[in-house]
């Protein structure tokens, strides 16, 4: 196992760095999703003219094969490792932002919105997996949190670049950092459960000390995973009955519950609407006396600081509060903007207050991004047990990208049908349903290990 010598850096600066190629290629897939942003409004200056059904179909295709790359991925990072799932990925990540740099017809765009869409799927499971595999249980939120930054990075680079040069010139851009990530990750060590789920345990044990040191209580933790994952190797190879018996059990069932009604809930409050469609609904939102590039640019940027907020707080604070707070803004924003295009349309004038949807449209976006956009993806990382890790992370994802699709491609017949004032009003009021579920059953995971957090779900009646 080729990686760098550790004993030079300390355990904080290693696990920083384990982290730092999957924040790398998931900027470049963050680009994704704000690339139709820029890319639908260019079009339509091009000889390549698309209608409303066509925009849907382009802004939507990356997200479509999202939950296929899902499955893939689930089953690639238990057979070739969580880090060499993310080092494979980035072959066709490349390759999908090389056909969008040279596509010259509708059918190459679709194909590299595909391609780039895929690999969104691809990393869905084994990222928050790896991340928190290697990380310590009190770097491990602020780690995690990292990666809703480099989405929301990747959406800010892709909308600024694209605001100034052709989209041809963004998707070549996009391309840099994957490959940069496969450099960073020929260093870094693989994934100890992994390694001991193969049984290679001393391995298994040096990448443990890679990333966490020896002190007495990542030593204690060690020594747990090791005699976990022993005693599932040495346990017979189970039939299709035995491991649908072991998917029912409370420890899985109860965590994957929750994890998919967080992710539906975060893809139905609608960010990923406003972020594939952004510069229409600013639009229709905002009117024509606001610049729609400027209020996209302003938007993004809030979203960037609200991440590295997000990374902050949830290294202070507990995953319930801040899945409360983050609820409860977002339904209110949601909420405010919703009455205000409703109250536009019996009283004109008022139009004139661009600074009312804008203020809600940016108190919308740092609420839902310093709670939802993070929590789901970090807690899919914490809460599944070690035997059933990758099926949980896999089905969990999967249901965040069905949930994805479902959002993007909905979006322009739900404006053109219920206007934007009855679709925000949607997307709020299932951002409440869903906060108050959460608030019932959402459970602590901070600064707990792993084999704990496993333990308190078979505990729970």
């Amino acid at each position: 196992m080729k990686i760098l010598d550790h004993t030079r850096f300390s355990p904080p600066l290693r696990q920083t760095y384990v982290a730092f190629g999957p924040i790398l290629i998931t900027t470049s897939l963050g680009m994704t999703e704000g690339f139709s942003a820029i890319l639908l409004p260019q079009l339509n200056a091009t000889s390549l003219h698309i209608d409303e059904e066509m925009s849907s179909w382009i802004a939507s295709m990356a997200a479509l094969p999202m939950a296929l790359g899902c499955i893939l991925g689930g089953i690639l990072m238990e057979k070739i490792g969580r880090k060499g799932t993310h080092m494979l990925t980035c072959v066709p990540c490349v390759l999908g932002w090389m056909v969008l740099y040279f596509a010259n017809s509708i059918g190459m765009i679709l194909a590299g919105r595909f391609l780039t869409g895929f690999c969104v799927g691809l990393l869905g499971p084994p990222t928050g997996v790896y991340m928190s595999e290697t990380s310590e249980p009190k770097y491990r939120g602020f780690l995690l949190a990292a990666i809703s930054f480099a989405i929301a990075l990747g959406l800010f680079l892709s909308h600024l670049i694209g605001t100034f040069i052709s989209w041809q010139n963004t998707a070549l851009a996009c391309c840099s950092f994957p490959i940069i990530c496969i450099i960073c990750m020929i260093f870094a060590p693989e994934s100890p459960t992994w390694l001991a789920k193969m049984g290679r345990i001393e391995e298994a044990k040096a990448a443990f000390r890679w990333c966490r040191g020896d002190c007495d209580e990542a030593t204690k933790e060690l020594d747990v995973l090791i005699n976990r994952q022993t005693l599932l190797n040495i346990e017979e190879k189970k039939n299709f009955l035995e491991i649908i018996k072991d998917l029912q059990k409370p420890e899985f069932t109860k965590p994957l519950v929750i994890i998919v009604i967080f992710f539906i809930t975060c893809q139905w409050a609608g960010l990923n609407a406003i972020t594939f469609y952004s510069v229409s609904i600013i639009q229709l939102t905002l009117g024509g006396t606001f610049d729609e590039y400027l209020a996209m640019l302003i938007i993004d940027t809030i979203r960037v600081f609200m991440s590295i907020f997000a990374c902050i707080l949830l290294k202070k604070l507990g995953r319930r509060p801040l899945a409360i707070i983050s609820g409860t803004g977002t339904f209110v924003s949601l909420f405010i903007l919703s009455s205000f295009t409703f109250a536009v349309k019996f009283y004109p004038g008022i139009s004139a207050y661009t600074f009312v949807p804008l203020i809600s449209l940016i108190t919308y976006v740092a609420f839902i991004t310093v709670g939802f956009v993070p929590l789901p993806w970090t807690m899919m990382g914490e809460v599944f047990p070690l035997a059933n890790r990758g099926m949980g992370s896999g089905i969990s994802a999967l249901s965040a990208y069905v949930a994805f699709f479902s959002v993007v491609k909905t979006t322009p017949s739900m404006f053109g049908r219920f206007g934007p004032e009855g679709s925000f009003f949607i997307y709020g009021m299932l951002a409440l349903v869903g906060t108050i579920i959460l608030i019932l059953f959402l459970p602590e995971t901070k600064d707990k290990p792993l084999y704990q957090i496993e333990d308190n779900f078979k505990r729970k009646k």
